[in-house]
């Protein structure tokens, strides 16, 4: 895999995009657009991306968010709105595919969201062509278990080891880290709620989430599935937040199978 990087425009500056291109060569391969979570980045997808690409006959484009791994940071004391996905999904999503020459409308990407990612991709699809979309552990309204899991986080970070954990993925942890936790811990934050922004999805949906989670309830999978009946759900036992780490093998097969119902011709 090799890493590349690409300069966009984002509020008022100018922003470096980290991102690389795996899986198959055959250009008339699906292409699937990783979208990491609130404390991810490219390389903390480790070799999931590569492995399903493999198993699925897939193209793949991993990229890290601004304020993400090796992308510009979020500038000290900037701090986010309760918009910041959406003007991910809206914005800084459809300028990376721009830039790429991906953003064919009549070949449009399928998009593989965990978490905060998740949330991004269902923001995108209703709005922007897409061939499908598959969700981890996505959110798309406030859950008390959300905050307060959120909040031992950031006690781990100020007084345990998840600063020098991220610190391996991230060019500036307190970016990625204080950006996601303090708009999550805001006031603010619990009104948020995409479930009538995300009634639009016409596209394929799979939607995937452990029953251990500690971010999240069932209740997100079933909130989607009410608003996009053809959703399909899939609940993996004895698994947590990243089932892409937790069950990776399921995950693998339940979305090279969906692609592969879906795939057009």
């Amino acid at each position: 895999m090799t890493v590349a990087w690409l300069s966009l425009p984002w509020r008022g500056r100018s922003v470096s995009i980290e991102h690389a291109f795996i899986g198959a060569d055959d250009p008339q391969a699906p292409l699937m657009v990783f979208l990491h979570e609130g404390l991810g980045s490219l390389a903390m997808w480790k070799d999931f991306p590569a492995r399903l690409c493999a198993a699925a006959s897939l193209r793949g484009l991993v990229y890290s968010r601004p304020g993400y791994g090796r992308s510009t940071p979020r500038p000290a004391g900037e701090h986010w709105a309760p918009d910041f996905m959406h003007q991910q999904a809206h914005e800084v999503l459809p300028a990376l595919l721009h830039a790429l020459k991906l953003d064919d409308p009549h070949a449009p990407p399928w998009l593989l969201g965990h978490s905060d990612g998740g949330s991004i991709a269902l923001l995108h699809a209703a709005r922007h062509p897409v061939a499908g979309v598959v969700v981890v552990a996505p959110h798309v309204f406030v859950e008390e278990v959300s905050v307060a899991s959120i909040a031992r986080a950031r006690q781990a970070y100020t007084e345990g080891a998840l600063k020098a954990g991220l610190a391996r993925y991230h060019d500036d942890p307190d970016s990625a880290f204080y950006g996601w936790n303090e708009v999550w811990l805001s006031p603010a934050f619990r009104r948020w709620n995409i479930e009538s922004d995300i009634a639009g999805i016409t596209a394929p949906l799979l939607a995937v989430q452990g029953v251990d989670d500690e971010y999240g309830t069932l209740a997100q999978l079933h909130r989607i599935a009410a608003q996009l009946p053809h959703t399909r759900l899939l609940e993996l036992p004895a698994c947590g937040h990243s089932p892409h780490r937790d069950a990776p093998q399921a995950l693998m097969d339940a979305v090279a199978a969906f692609v592969r119902q879906h795939r057009r011709p």
